[in-house]
């Protein structure tokens, strides 16, 4: 599900080539995304769940797979935050 935002974002809006995503190595900085690239990819999933991603530059040596499951994290640990408060 995040994975796929992130993915159709990337695709539709970064022009990334789909079929990157193919290899399980796929590296963040292998999306030749520049800084402004990569804040504006985060902004949608912040958007979408209402919080802010700390600091989007510790993305970068990650892979893609990596960087999915570390966004998914804080969405869950955000999402339980949000729920604990009501």
């Amino acid at each position: 599900m995040l994975q796929d935002q992130i993915k159709n974002y990337l695709v539709e809006t970064a022009g990334v080539d789909p079929q990157k995503f193919d290899n399980p190595d796929l590296k963040v900085a292998d999306l030749e995304l520049d800084s402004l690239g990569l804040i504006e990819m985060l902004f949608e999933v912040e958007d979408k769940y209402g919080f802010q991603i700390p600091d989007p530059m510790v993305f970068l040596p990650m892979t893609f797979a990596e960087m999915v499951a570390a966004i998914d994290t804080l969405v869950q640990q955000h999402t339980q935050a949000q729920a604990a408060k009501h």
